[in-house]
């Protein structure tokens, strides 16, 4: 037996086209408020379809596990911004420009759906500004265009 020390192996670097991680250190404050707002809105999104499921008629079960199904789109989203991948910045902010027509609908429904609305836009207003502040672009790796 040899007395050589083991030592960790280093990753290779890292492929920037690829989506890979923004280098390690603290995570970034405001990318991780963004992946929690995603998160809640996926959660939220895959208890509308599971209520969907079993609260409705013979065609509620396919539009509920197609619900289900859409409900992967921001929790994949609040994942790959929780690891920082590049990635996931586009499909979080097409979740939160979806959102904010729904939440203005709701807003006018009338009823138990106004509150709703109010967190609905509220989630949404507050995602789209974390994803586009300069810390989220930064720690995902996004380079910035400068400005004329």
């Amino acid at each position: 037996m040899s007395n050589t020390s083991k030592r960790p192996r280093t990753a290779p670097p890292a492929d920037p086209a690829a989506g890979a991680p923004a280098p390690a250190g603290r995570p970034v404050l405001r990318l991780m408020l963004a992946a929690a707002v995603a998160g809640l809105e996926g959660l939220a999104v895959a208890v509308w379809g599971i209520t969907m499921c079993f609260t409705g008629g013979h065609n509620a079960v396919p539009a509920g596990l197609l619900v289900l199904v859409l409900a992967a789109i921001p929790l994949a989203a609040a994942h790959g911004l929780r690891k920082a991948r590049k990635w996931s910045r586009g499909p979080a902010l097409i979740m939160q420009l979806i959102a904010l027509p729904m939440a203005w609908t709701m807003l006018h429904s009338g009823g138990p759906a106004v509150a709703g609305g109010i967190v609905l836009g509220l989630l949404a207003v507050l995602g789209l500004v974390l994803l586009v502040h300069p810390a989220t672009t930064d720690a995902l790796g996004i380079k910035r265009t400068a400005s004329s």
